[in-house]
């Protein structure tokens, strides 16, 4: 790349923001995975595993989180939180959850975008003794690249092609509206479930809208007798940054309405702290399972210990 990583990722990312994704989802290539890139844990009676595909590394320039406070006040609020005030941080990590006989995949993360240093997921699968083609339902929180990259292999086929493949019908609308999409349009299209905003989909997973990252965004509850986990998608983005402001603008969901996100993601995190939900959010540090609980006129992540 001419500039840094970093840079030309912000770059990238920012596009993708205002409504310009990178050109189609290419071939997520080859990765070498490890243990850690794999986190087991229960929700009720289903098995839950934390899969990890890559990361997103950012400079803190005051153009991609908190747009408009400036970069001096990003840093600071960073630095509090004991980490980096000079780069922002992102983990790509995909969610799967045994349920009886299916297999369910939220995500699919980043594949080979070169915005990102990703394409672990299959690995990160098989590592966890799951082949991509037994995956019976894949859950989509919406179309961004980061979310949609891993669903091509290196052959330019289906990655699951035995999944039902479930996404908001506004989602999946604005994503066949969209000519970046087209060949991955037409690739999934006979595997798509469109469902309406807020949908029970199986007796263990209801839609969530959450409403201006993207047209159709949707978080999912995932439940098993009592215990409930919310997988929150893009609506919350930083662990430190979204959660104790969720009102400062992020450039990720400029492409979209970014008031009615910054409402959306006060609303959610509201919620999540009122009920105690736990939480998966899948762009905080790995494996990104907690809570969030009240602080002032914010919130704080409260990560589960491993």
């Amino acid at each position: 790349m001419k500039r840094s990583l970093v840079a030309m990722a912000a770059l990238t990312l920012f596009a993708c923001s205002h409504g310009a994704p990178p050109a189609e989802t290419k071939a997520p290539t080859a990765a070498a995975v490890d243990a850690t890139d794999v986190f087991r844990f229960h929700v009720g009676s289903l098995e839950a595993i934390a899969l990890k595909d890559g990361d997103i590394h950012i400079p803190n320039d005051g153009k991609t989180v908190g747009v408009g406070q400036g970069k001096e006040a990003v840093g600071a609020l960073l630095s509090s939180a004991g980490v980096s005030a000079e780069t922002i941080d992102f983990s790509i990590q995909p969610l799967a959850v045994r349920d009886g006989a299916r297999i369910l995949l939220f995500d699919t993360g980043a594949g080979d975008a070169s915005f990102a240093k990703a394409g672990r997921l299959t690995a990160s699968l098989r590592a966890a003794s799951i082949e991509p083609s037994a995956v019976t339902d894949v859950f989509l929180s919406h179309g961004h690249p980061d979310h949609i990259g891993g669903f091509v292999t290196p052959e330019g086929t289906s990655a699951f092609p035995k999944a039902r493949i479930h996404v908001s019908a506004p989602e999946w609308e604005a994503m066949r509206a969209d000519p970046k999409h087209a060949s991955l349009v037409k690739m999934i299209g006979p595997q798509v479930d469109a469902f309406a905003p807020n949908a029970t989909i199986l007796p263990s997973v209801t839609a969530v809208a959450v409403r201006g990252h993207t047209p159709g965004h949707s978080a999912y509850r995932i439940s098993s007798g009592s215990e409930h986990l919310l997988y929150v998608g893009d609506s919350v983005h930083h662990s430190v940054v979204s959660v104790q402001k969720p009102d400062w603008t992020i450039a990720f969901d400029l492409g979209g309405d970014a008031p009615t996100a910054q409402a959306s993601r006060r609303a959610l995190l509201e919620q999540a702290s009122t009920e105690n939900l736990r939480i998966y959010a899948g762009h905080f540090p790995f494996p990104g399972i907690g809570h969030v609980r009240k602080q002032g006129d914010g919130f704080v992540w409260v990560p589960e210990a491993k």
